[in-house]
């Protein structure tokens, strides 16, 4: 048996010296950011930072009293839950085609890799022309079909709107997880289950599907945290919380109440809430949904 081979450092203090960029990194970016949330959301200051004044859980206290806010939790599990589950569903259906293409593959890849290239809020630009009620192409077709659409006003079809942008965005990154999880399933399986008489539908669902698991799993926490943090750009560019506040998901709140209500307190508080459910939920997906990932 062959020893393991292991990388060993001559100096203790090298290592250190290394990961130190790193280390700065996430102190500078995410911990003193969320050191200074919890801070500013047990006080209540003006708009210009001029007085402060400590108040303890009151922001919190407030927030259970908005009823903007707790219908906020509403909104953004529709819309996590609907970009999560279609963004997902979508993308293994693309990579499992892209996984049988043999002529022109890697064309066919490149362009499903191309959304990933594009800024949030040019996605939200995007996709806001596209279903513009006066100019869009999209909004001009349903209204030759009958359906008439205007997301400036109706809030379900401004909900759809920046599902389909998220989604849409966020496509490339799970294609290319399910594109190299199938490929890493070896052939000789499939070309078994081929011979016992496997049609390519039992075949994907009684051998691809399952051996994809650890790939669907760290992909659906992948997913919920896009939801959640990283389309803020998609609904201020597309809806702007609108219309009313039937597209507020929690994260643009945060950014409402701190730069245009400025209540720098309340949005402190509400970051803070934010980060709690972020992380329970990411802790009950390890706990529960890992059970039945197969590794």
């Amino acid at each position: 048996m062959a020893a393991e081979k292991r990388v060993v450092f001559r100096s203790s203090w090298l290592p250190w010296v290394l990961l130190a960029p790193q280390f700065a990194v996430i102190l500078v970016f995410f911990f003193w950011p969320a050191a200074q949330a919890l801070v500013q959301s047990v006080q209540q200051s003006d708009a210009f930072g001029t007085s402060v004044e400590w108040v303890g859980l009151e922001n919190f206290r407030n927030l259970w009293n908005d009823p903007t806010y707790v219908a906020s939790f509403w909104t953004t599990a529709v819309f996590s839950v609907l970009v999560a589950f279609f963004g997902i569903a979508l993308s293994l259906l693309l990579a499992v085609f892209a996984d049988r293409v043999i002529k022109g593959s890697g064309f066919y890849r490149a362009l499903l890799i191309w959304p990933y290239a594009v800024a949030p809020a040019v996605a939200g630009v995007l996709w806001l022309f596209m279903f513009a009620p006066s100019v869009g192409i999209v909004s001009y077709l349903l209204r030759e079909w009958g359906y008439e659409w205007n997301s400036l006003l109706n809030g379900n079809q401004a909900m759809a709107l920046i599902v389909m942008a998220a989604v849409w965005k966020h496509l490339s990154y799970n294609f290319l997880f399910f594109l190299a999880g199938l490929q890493s399933i070896p052939h000789s399986l499939i070309e078994a289950a081929a011979i016992d008489g496997a049609h390519p539908w039992r075949r994907f669902w009684t051998i691809q599907f399952p051996l994809l698991s650890p790939t669907t799993f760290f992909l659906l926490v992948i997913n919920v945290i896009y939801a959640f943090f990283d389309t803020f750009a998609i609904v201020d560019a597309a809806t702007q919380g609108g219309p009313g506040k039937d597209t507020a998901i929690l994260v643009y709140k945060v950014y409402y109440d701190a730069f245009k209500a400025m209540d720098l307190g309340a949005s402190a508080a509400q970051s803070v809430v934010l980060m709690a459910i972020v992380v329970v939920l990411t802790v009950l997906q390890f706990r529960f949904i890992e059970k039945k990932v197969n590794y």
